[in-house]
């Protein structure tokens, strides 16, 4: 590809082959052939049956369709139906899920314009965009989207917003002549880029790039590349579901060849044990809570503004180390405002306007009449907006100034002269460039008349506003002939130009953001900002809001200079990149999960798209956002708010507790069925538990008990805490202790109740009976441990915040009440009535573990307590170089 930019108008046309009479039709035909249309090619999906197989392409649903399978030979339809209706259920979920990067595609091609004023055959026609070829001379005026990039042949104060490109805050003026060939993309001046609006002016172009070879194309090709990550926590289902089929094929079917060959166990028998093994050991419930666990986050988190896409987004934005936010909409409102003005007497805020001297009003003033904008309307440019809202603190009335002073002559702003100038009867107002002002003007207007310019005073204080990051407007005054309404500029050196002084802009960070990137580094979270813009003004909002550290900007241009290695290390220890490309986004998110950081990032505009998809977790902006953006990001922000990413990290910190919790839950239950059931076949005697029964204790505790876990609140705590560690399992040394100790508590208590029943009555049913509700009695008192992963669980203070814990407990008793005493269940069951002496032992049981299980609790709480060092330092020992 040409660079456009740094050729002139004549060699571009000569290298296109056209003229400014433009193309004649046939032509048109030829190229129309050679290049085909200007839209972006769509991809061909995979049919639906395919992408459907592929959903049960993971370890953990084959153990679930073994657990299914076994469930219909032990003629219990009705589990192994839940179970494959749990397989089902996630498979279509996934099915539907499938298919967003094609609709980011899609999000990308809407942006291109339909229409487009062409000039072919020295006649002006309005052709469809998709019609455009290189070549075409295309005609752009205010409120036109810019159907293809082109090259600049002729502009008239031509202001271009290119921010969902580039992520600028302020439109660009544009002009024609080239600028260097190594120039950035957002400095190319002389050029226009598909897809970005025109906010003010009129101009010429010459078509250089169509479809595929834009900069829009070449967004949506590397979205294309971009492969999407698995989240952390579908990772470590994978891991989990792996490894438990190993360990259980592994050790049942050691546990099942002891029992036969050192008892003689009958091939029938035996089979019957295995299948009490795997079904007692499989966590068949566990996908089924896992996504009400998501469910509900996804409800939570909607209500605090974030908009979820898909489930295990909720959890991932709980696991982010790193956040990457795009500064232009997200970390600041997108609109400029006024922040300083200058004078000879001094600098003042806008606030401080009412009671300051007369030469901020005439200062003000000046800029409200040299000023195209109107109050109230939605196409103002922006600078010209942000100075409307000096009116009020200066207590101008906006409509009785221009009635009193009406406009009599007009210089249109353009990019070639820099500045804009108005007549007022006998008095001319200029705005523009300060470099282009100064160079006018002879004087510097006081209080008390004027005094001579002191040019180099002026241009150290605009070093200064430059290294703040801000954008500057000079204004000057000076004397008018009267004569017509069309200024021209050489009469501007004869006007007695007096400066009136400078006002300065920044698009100013929203005001919620500074506490939520404070929430985020308390929270153990790094907040990095990527931006498009310049590089001082992205210190200056980075320092704004307490994020920029002590390391420089990072320039696009830089990036590309380093390897992989040195980028690795550089994206550790900076927090600002400016002046980056959508590439330098995708490498820079790359370069953080080589690290391992788990990266959220956040962008609004289709130069976002490819980081956003490449992310552990892509957040657009609801508002403010393009499409494109919207439809590669998992999360969207209703309100734009980065705040709501900081209550979206504490909702997903609490679900990941809460499928950790179900964990904490159902794995040492499990495992101590288990441990019942193996321990009866090497010993070659009697289960104490038969596969029904497991069946059923699994079934009723998944319901109602595990369930419950699902709508704990998030603890106090969970933003006082650091990210848990990227490559943590979900089984974790305390869960393993848990599991091991916990499940070897219950199984004696189990295993110990059924022998002693049939050692006093010898009635194996009521021994069963007893284990049965030993077991479920153990895991319902246990349920109250497991609400708070470390904290008491036994508090005034927890008992009564999850009110479906106490439901489930409710529910359970009135279940197993049936169970035991009802003649139905007895018959499917094999059960016997217990009496009032056999609760009494079980609660006698029971109510020792639950206090085991806070002792240790305790003792974990203790133990990290003596390690603990504020999360602060441990961010910064993660950074410093």
């Amino acid at each position: 590809m040409a660079d456009w930019h740094a050729l002139g108008v004549d060699e571009t046309l000569h290298k296109l082959e056209s003229s400014p009479r433009g193309l004649d039709d046939s032509e048109v035909e030829r190229r129309q052939a050679e290049f085909g249309p200007n839209r972006l090619p769509g991809q061909a999906g995979r049919p639906w049956w395919r992408r459907l197989a592929a959903q049960f392409h993971d370890v953990l649903i084959y153990v679930l369709i073994a657990a299914a399978a076994l469930s219909a030979l032990t003629d219990h339809w009705v589990d192994a139906a839940v179970i494959a209706a749990v397989v089902i259920i996630n498979a279509l979920v996934g099915l539907v899920q499938e298919g967003k990067a094609e609709r980011a595609m899609e999000a990308i091609g809407r942006m291109l314009a339909l229409r487009a004023r062409v000039r072919r055959g020295d006649r002006p026609v309005t052709v469809p965009a998709a019609s455009l070829v290189p070549g075409d001379i295309v005609a752009l005026q205010a409120g036109d989207r810019v159907p293809a990039d082109m090259r600049l042949i002729e502009s008239h104060g031509l202001r271009i917003d290119q921010a969902a490109l580039t992520g600028e805050s302020v439109p660009v003026g544009r002009q024609t002549e080239p600028v260097a060939a190594n120039t950035d993309l957002a400095e190319r001046r002389s050029m226009v880029w598909s897809g970005t609006m025109v906010v003010g002016g009129q101009a010429i172009g010459v078509v250089t790039g169509i479809g595929r070879d834009t900069e829009l194309g070449r967004i949506s090709t590397l979205l294309e590349q971009v492969e999407p990550l698995s989240t952390p926590l579908v990772r470590q289902m994978n891991r989990f579901g792996r490894r438990l089929t190993g360990l259980l094929l592994a050790l049942t079917t050691a546990i099942i060849a002891l029992g036969v060959g050192l008892h003689d166990m009958g091939l029938g028998e035996g089979f019957l044990a295995g299948v009490a093994l795997v079904v007692s050991a499989i966590p068949e419930g566990l996908p089924a809570i896992m996504t009400v666990t998501l469910a509900i986050g996804v409800q939570r988190m909607a209500a605090r503004k974030a908009i979820v896409r898909r489930l295990p987004a909720v959890e991932t934005l709980g696991a982010v180390t790193v956040i990457c936010s795009d500064k232009t909409g997200t970390l600041t409102g997108n609109e400029l405002r006024a922040r300083e003005l200058i004078t000879a007497e001094g600098s003042i805020a806008p606030g401080q306007l009412p009671g300051a001297g007369e030469t901020f009003r005439r200062l003000v003033e000046a800029a409200l009449l040299c000023n195209d904008a109107e109050q109230g309307s939605d196409h103002n440019d922006p600078i010209e907006a942000a100075l409307l809202g000096l009116a009020e603190p200066a207590g101008i009335d906006l409509a009785a100034l221009r009635r009193k002073r009406p406009r009599t002559g007009l210089l249109p702003f353009s990019s070639e002269r820099k500045l804009m100038a108005s007549a007022h009867g006998q008095t001319l107002t200029v705005k523009g460039a300060p470099e282009r002002i100064l160079s006018l003007c002879e004087s510097t207007a006081t209080a008390s008349g004027s005094m001579p310019l002191d040019a180099a005073g002026w241009h150290e204080r605009l070093d200064g506003l430059a290294e703040k990051g801000l954008r500057v407007l000079a204004v000057a005054a000076g004397k008018s002939d009267g004569a017509g309404a069309a200024l021209d500029e050489s009469r501007l050196s004869d006007a007695g130009l007096r400066l009136l002084g400078l006002v300065a802009f920044s698009d100013p960070p929203r005001a919620e953001v500074p506490e939520a990137v404070a929430a985020c580094r308390r929270a153990g979270i790094q907040v990095k900002m990527i931006t498009g813009d310049h590089a001082a003004t992205a210190r200056a909002v980075a320092e704004e809001l307490g994020m920029a550290g002590d390391q420089p900007p990072v320039t696009g241009q830089e990036l590309e200079r380093l390897d992989e290695r040195a980028l690795a290390e550089r994206v550790r220890v900076s927090h600002v990149f400016a002046r980056t490309a959508p590439e330098h986004k995708l490498r820079l998110v790359e370069a953080l999960q080589a690290n391992s950081e788990v990266v959220a990032m956040t962008g609004d505009g289709a130069n976002d798209a490819p980081a956003l998809k490449r992310a552990d977790i892509g957040v657009a902006m609801g508002i403010k956002g393009t499409e494109a953006s919207r439809q590669a990001a998992a999360m969207v922000l209703a309100d734009d708010n980065f705040a709501s990413i900081a209550a979206g990290v504490e909702e997903g910190r609490g679900v990941y507790a809460n499928i950790r919790k179900s964990l904490l839950f159902i794995l040492p239950t499990n495992a101590a069925e288990y441990i019942v059931v193996s321990l009866a076949v090497l010993a070659g005697m009697a289960l104490p538990v038969t596969p029904v029964h497991i069946l059923w204790i699994n079934m009723v505790t998944t319901v109602t008990l595990a369930l419950a876990l699902a709508f704990e609140p998030a603890e106090e705590d969970a933003m006082r805490q650091p990210p848990r560690p990227p490559g943590e399992g979900l089984i974790n040394r305390f869960v393993a202790i848990r599991i091991v100790w916990f499940g070897l508590v219950l199984m004696a208590a189990t295993s110990g109740l059924f022998h002693w029943e049939m050692a006093a009555s010898g009635e194996e049913l009521l021994a069963r009976t007893l284990a049965v509700n030993m077991l479920v009695a153990g895991e319902a008192i246990y349920l109250f441990n497991c609400r708070q992963l470390l904290a008491p669980g036994f508090t005034p203070g927890t008992l009564g915040t999850n009110p479906v814990a106490l439901a489930a407990i409710g529910a359970l008793i009135v279940l197993q009440l049936g169970f035991t005493y009802l003649p139905a269940a007895a018959e499917v069951f094999g059960t016997a009535p217990l009496s009032a002496r056999h609760w009494l032992t079980i609660a006698a049981l029971a109510l020792p573990i639950a206090a085991l299980v806070e002792l240790e609790k305790a003792l974990w709480r203790a133990s990290l307590g003596r390690r603990r060092e504020p999360i602060e330092s441990q961010i910064d020992n993660r950074t410093d170089a």
